[in-house]
């Protein structure tokens, strides 16, 4: 406050007024923020928590892939430069800005798309004699039943993509299997009922980087 208002000392007086840099300050607290990432989390769904994209959070914490830990330190720096716009802006911006910033994150999942490829898929629980629950990535699938998650060939689709399988949806390629090679995955379905009724069918697979 001295060096911005040329004070010699630590002297003020009544109605004198003062410059206080309160931008500078607020820019400085908010830097550097992270996420510590808990079981189950993606990259994708961080980044739609955090206002992110999958490859803005690959990029500043330097990854080569999508697989991540629990435990592990990630840095989601940006989001608050967006928050000061939002909070600048009247109502009417802030609608604008909200249609915008959609528009742009489903171009930006258009733009990291990795490669389409067509996979026999069966279907999988958590819940048959043996099955221990948890995948190969470490996620609880009994705790999180409604999870989206396929078992893959890591040398086709890596561990820890994200992935839109048709007529199952958007998921994450969090586990590995015996019987699961080249072009085949395993779609985990919760009900076990439900997932010798899925059978064996031909579908597409998009991956995202």
């Amino acid at each position: 406050i001295k060096q911005e208002n040329n004070l010699s000392s630590n002297l003020i007086f009544p109605n004198q007024t003062l410059n206080i840099n309160e931008q500078q300050e607020s820019s400085a607290s908010t830097s550097g923020d992270t996420y510590t990432v808990k079981s189950g989390d993606t990259l994708w769904g961080i980044g739609q928590e955090q206002g992110a994209s999958v490859k803005e959070l690959k990029a500043w914490n330097g990854l080569d892939s999508s697989l991540i830990h629990p435990g592990q330190e990630l840095s989601v720096q940006g989001q608050a430069v967006a928050g000061e716009h939002t909070s600048n802006s009247s109502n009417e911006n802030e609608e604008k800005e909200d249609v915008e910033q959609t528009s742009n994150q489903d171009q930006s999942s258009d733009d990291n798309v990795a490669k389409t490829l067509s996979v026999e898929a069966t279907a999988y629980t958590a819940n048959c004699e043996g099955c221990s629950g948890t995948t190969y990535t470490g996620i609880d699938l009994k705790a999180n039943p409604d999870r989206k998650v396929i078992a893959v060939d890591p040398d086709v689709i890596p561990l820890g993509s994200e992935v839109y399988v048709e007529g199952y949806g958007k998921a994450i390629a969090g586990d590995i299997g015996g019987a699961i090679n080249g072009n085949r995955i395993d779609v985990f379905i919760p009900n076990q009922s439900d997932a010798l009724d899925f059978g064996r069918k031909q579908v597409e697979v998009t991956v995202y980087e």
